[in-house]
């Protein structure tokens, strides 16, 4: 039976080597894009658009995400039962207190953002806050700091760059003239064009692929170190139970911001529709709660 830190060393291995795959298609694709146009500006050039647009997204994207979702900040004053429970939390976790914020939504849900910890926000629902008992509210509260100790917020910026400049490579190669190539000027290519080809048609699919699978791993992860964190998996099984049962919808989701909650938001025909499935970030939740079950404290 696994404990709560082998299954957490399992997700941090598993996710270093899907990072691994990522770093080693860009390497192929620079080599043949490099190889097939004899031109090095162009990869640059990719290189520079990629990093331009994910250092803006990194610095002000949970700013953009907070006013999609309305949330409003609040003080102490306003919840001193709330603040003390994730002051708590964050003692235990040797996290500096992040910034509070409520949706006032009747759906319940919580989601953590914010470039590291002493730029993070804890948003949780109001309907969240109403309809779970303190150990399920503390689950999901710890699950929100272990996003937030374990970096992912950061790794998902360092993921947006990747997947970025695979897209990038691999539009810039379709729509760069063809003629000017190398291997038509000196005769050559055969094969190895054809399968450079063939990889930098399916490299953005995989990019993609690889993406969800680090997003599906750090929720697991999450999982593990939310309940090494109280020391009661329960907590947190019951509270994705009572979430994901909650026929509520919640109004300022959308398939931009449904990754970053702890449960799926979308309901109905928008959780089941095709393009919600294809892109599901969240592992299924009966993985999740049979994963916390199973876990030995």
């Amino acid at each position: 039976m696994p404990t709560l830190y082998t299954l957490k060393e399992a997700n941090v291995r598993k996710t270093w080597l899907y990072l691994a795959g990522f770093f080693a298609l860009i390497l192929f694709l620079a080599w043949f894009l490099s190889y097939y146009f004899d031109n090095q500006s162009i990869l640059l050039f990719a290189f520079a658009l990629s990093l331009g647009t994910s250092f803006g997204s990194f610095w002000f994207s949970d700013k953009i995400v907070l006013a999609m979702s309305r949330a409003r900040p609040i003080e102490k004053r306003d919840n001193p039962e709330l603040y003390r429970l994730v002051e708590n939390l964050c003692i235990t976790a040797g996290l500096p207190v992040p910034k509070i914020y409520i949706i006032d939504d009747n759906a319940s849900n919580a989601f953590a953002t914010g470039r590291d910890p002493a730029h993070a926000v804890v948003a949780v629902t109001s309907g969240l806050l109403a309809k779970l008992e303190k150990t399920e509210l503390e689950g999901v509260i710890a699950h929100e700091l272990a996003h937030i100790g374990n970096r992912d917020t950061l790794l998902a910026t360092i993921v947006v760059v990747l997947v970025g400049l695979i897209i990038t490579m691999a539009d810039l190669f379709f729509r760069t003239r063809l003629g000017s190539r190398k291997r038509d000027r000196d005769g050559g290519g055969g094969i190895f064009v054809f399968l450079g080809l063939f990889f930098m048609i399916l490299a953005p699919i995989m990019a993609q692929l690889m993406r969800l699978a680090i997003s599906r791993k750090r929720e697991f992860l999450a999982d593990a170190s939310g309940a090494l964190l109280t020391r009661f998996p329960e907590g947190l099984a019951m509270a994705l139970e009572k979430i994901s049962s909650d026929p509520t919808p919640l109004r300022t989701a959308s398939n931009a911001t449904a990754h970053l909650y702890i449960v799926n938001p979308l309901k109905g025909e928008r959780a089941n529709n095709w393009l919600s499935k294809l892109f599901m970030t969240h592992p299924p939740l009966e993985q999740r709660i049979a994963a916390l079950r199973g876990m030995k404290v």
